[in-house]
């Protein structure tokens, strides 16, 4: 197996003008194009519309149901109008730490958050009057401790009649990725959500997703295909650029993953072959593996460390690992894998759950465009020269590719 802590980031680089990055969305959204490559490394484009005939008769989708919350929280220092602007950006809760009972929380709560024009912040609470659901309430944030890039924020509010989901639902912004180098728009409140999307937890939408209908996810079901939900709450590291030469030296945050029993049973007893929609729903997926390894060792505490595919060699089936899984599950009566996965996935992976992807066109030097390169056996490049030279549209808001393996 290739050693993916030596591989040079500089060899996936890529030139992307700006006048490519989509900054919104078509008006239907999945009148996207669509990039098919097949097993055989053969490219061709079509309409995402095509996507009922495109996937295979034996194969199962499998998509990411998770929510993106209203992050970014805007303060004023003091009393004034013109007080300077501190932005508060949630990233993942700290107290209580399970996401459910974070934004059922009725009078305090704290979040690890980054903190802009922090250097404007000294020591005074931040405070915000608001109106929620027809309550007036006072909302206080109050910072705990700084750790390097991010803050420890505690959030407290007057009113115990309001939950802290409530209050962000009012006093936030949708958090839009920071390469479409524009505010945020009332319409991002719809158009960075998925049809499917039902879980709050996330800070950047699963963007692969956003391309789905309602009608188009209908017709997929109609063709016999099944289609099926996990979670994966996306952290801001989805942005996070690989600024180290080799990516070894990078490091890749916790996410937050939760998988029904009933799904990883359903993977363990099917021939189906798995489609993946996006690299959130890729990454849950074959962290799976892994997992199931880890619990076979008796190693596994809950997390997935970043490099733990290329650290330990199993011989365990993929089908083997799932049933560790269960055993796990039923072992603690448990009806949900919930754990955290660092999984980073790049060429000299070997993949064992997935077999076909719905993705977008990544950003150069990222891990996303890793984790494509290990799935087409690094053969990535052919097929972003193919989308450049035919005026496909990149990133979030951007136009679609179907991977499909043998």
């Amino acid at each position: 197996m290739m050693n993916p802590k030596k591989i040079d980031i500089n060899e996936f680089d890529y030139p992307l003008p700006d006048s490519r990055i989509a900054t919104h969305p078509l008006e239907e959204r999945d009148h996207c194009k669509l990039l098919v490559r097949q097993a055989d490394g053969s490219l061709s484009d079509t309409l995402f519309t095509a996507l009922p005939d495109l996937l295979p008769a034996d194969s199962m989708l499998i998509y990411n149901n998770t929510r993106v919350i209203n992050a970014r929280l805007r303060f004023r220092k003091g009393d004034e109008a013109d007080g300077a602007l501190i932005e508060v950006f949630c990233l993942e809760p700290a107290e209580p730490a399970d996401y459910a009972r974070n934004f059922a929380s009725t009078v305090s709560c704290s979040w690890t958050c980054i903190v802009g024009n922090s250097k404007k912040w000294k020591d005074k609470p931040l405070k915000m009057n608001l109106t929620v659901g027809g309550e007036s309430l006072t909302l206080t944030a109050t910072r705990l401790l700084n750790s390097g890039a991010t803050s420890l924020i505690q959030f407290s509010w007057d009113n115990p009649g309001v939950t802290f989901a409530d209050i962000i639902k009012e006093a936030g912004e949708i958090p839009i990725p920071p390469y479409l180098n524009r505010d945020t728009e009332e319409t991002d409140s719809v158009d960075y959500q998925t049809v499917y999307s039902h879980i709050d937890g996330s800070v950047a939408a699963p963007t692969a997703g956003l391309h789905f209908t309602d009608a188009l996810l209908e017709e997929i079901s109609r063709r016999g295909i099944p289609r099926r939900e996990l979670t994966l709450h996306v952290s801001a590291s989805t942005f996070k650029p690989v600024k180290s030469d080799t990516i070894g030296e990078h490091e890749m945050h916790s996410e937050f993953i939760a998988v029904p029993r009933s799904l990883i049973a359903e993977l363990a007893d099917s021939d189906r072959r798995v489609i993946a929609v996006g690299t959130t729903s890729v990454r849950t997926l074959e962290s799976l593996y892994h997992i199931g390894c880890m619990i076979d060792r008796g190693e596994f505490n809950g997390i997935l460390p970043q490099w733990e595919p290329y650290d330990h060699h199993s011989d365990l089936t993929p089908t083997l690992a799932l049933r560790r899984i269960l055993d796990y599950l039923d072992s603690r009566g448990e009806n949900t894998l919930i754990a955290q996965t660092k999984i980073i996935i790049a060429p000299g992976y070997r993949y064992r759950i997935v077999r076909g992807m719905v993705t977008n066109f990544h950003q150069p030097r990222s891990t996303l465009l890793l984790l494509v390169s290990a799935f087409v056996g690094g053969d990535w490049l052919p097929i972003y020269e193919y989308a450049l030279a035919r005026d496909f549209r990149f990133l979030s808001y951007g136009d679609a590719c179907l991977l499909l393996d043998k």
